[in-house]
C-alpha cells in the first residue's frame, strides 16, 4: 500500500507530540518532519513534496492561512487549531479537514481517511501488433474468392473491371484498380502504368519501356519510369 507523506507545523510541542504519536499508529502515514514555523516549511517544501501538511493557525511570523494561500499546489491540507472561528476560511482554502483541539484519535483517523493515497502508476500491457493481413476477398460471379497477395502477378484495368492475374488464373472483378492499390501492400506492389499494377517480386526483366512477368510484356507509363528504375 502506498504511504501519504506528511509533515507537522505547530510551534506548540505537546501539539506536535500528540499529532506524531497518531501519525505513528496509522500504517498508511509516513511523516517527514515536524516544523515550529511556517517559514521553516516553505523552505523544506521547496526541494520536497508531502502529499498532506497538518497546519496550525497561529503560527510565528507567518500564519496558517497566509502560509496556505502562498502555496502555489497545495497538497492535501488538514487545519488544526483551538479556534473554531477559521472553519469556513479554511473550507473555502479547501482544506481537507478542520480538527478541533484537543481532538481524539477516531477524530484524527477520520479525518486522514479522507485524504486519497498517491496513485500507483499500473504498468501498461505491451501492444501485440496486429498481424499484416496477406489475402484479399473479391466478388467473382456473385461470390466472395480469397486471393493471397504473395499468388498475384499483376493487375491490368478494363474499364469498370480490373482483371487479377495470379500464378495458376485469372479473375475478373467489379473494381477500380485505385481501389485495389489502397487494398495492396505498398512494399510488394507498384503501379507502372494508368491500367497496370504489378507484384515487384514477380517482375522477371524490365527496360525503360516494358516489365516482363511470366512471359508477358507490360508497358511501362511514362510518368510512372521512375518508379521502375528505383525497384
Amino acid at each position: 500500500m502506498s504511504k501519504i507523506t506528511c509533515i507537522i507545523i505547530e510551534d506548540e510541542p505537546l501539539a506536535v507530540k500528540v499529532l506524531s504519536g497518531y501519525i505513528a499508529q496509522v500504517a498508511f502515514l509516513d511523516l517527514q518532519g515536524a516544523f515550529k514555523d511556517a517559514i521553516f516549511a516553505t523552505e523544506y517544501l521547496r526541494d520536497n513534496s508531502v502529499q498532506l501538511i497538518f497546519l496550525d493557525i497561529h503560527l510565528p511570523r507567518l500564519k496558517g492561512m497566509d502560509f496556505l494561500k502562498s502555496l502555489t499546489h497545495p497538497p492535501a491540507v488538514i487545519v488544526t487549531t483551538a479556534y473554531h472561528q477559521y472553519a469556513v476560511e479554511g473550507f473555502n482554502l479547501d482544506v481537507t479537514d478542520y480538527l478541533l483541539k484537543p481532538f481524539a484519535f477516531e477524530r484524527f483517523l477520520k479525518a486522514v481517511n479522507k485524504v486519497k493515497p498517491p496513485q500507483q502508476a499500473v504498468p501498461s500491457k505491451p501492444e501485440i501488433p496486429t498481424p499484416e493481413k496477406d489475402f484479399i476477398f473479391v466478388m467473382v460471379q456473385k461470390k466472395k474468392v480469397k486471393i493471397l497477395f504473395s499468388e498475384i502477378a499483376y493487375i491490368e484495368s478494363q474499364r469498370e473491371y480490373i482483371k487479377i492475374v495470379t500464378l495458376q488464373k485469372e479473375f475478373t472483378t467489379k473494381m477500380s484498380t485505385h481501389e485495389i492499390g489502397s487494398i495492396l501492400p505498398a512494399h510488394q506492389f507498384k503501379r507502372i502504368h494508368r491500367s497496370f499494377i504489378v507484384a515487384i517480386h514477380k517482375i522477371e526483366s524490365y527496360t525503360s519501356e516494358i516489365v516482363e512477368i511470366q512471359g508477358v510484356a507490360i508497358p511501362i507509363g511514362r510518368e510512372y519510369r521512375d518508379v521502375v528504375e528505383g525497384l
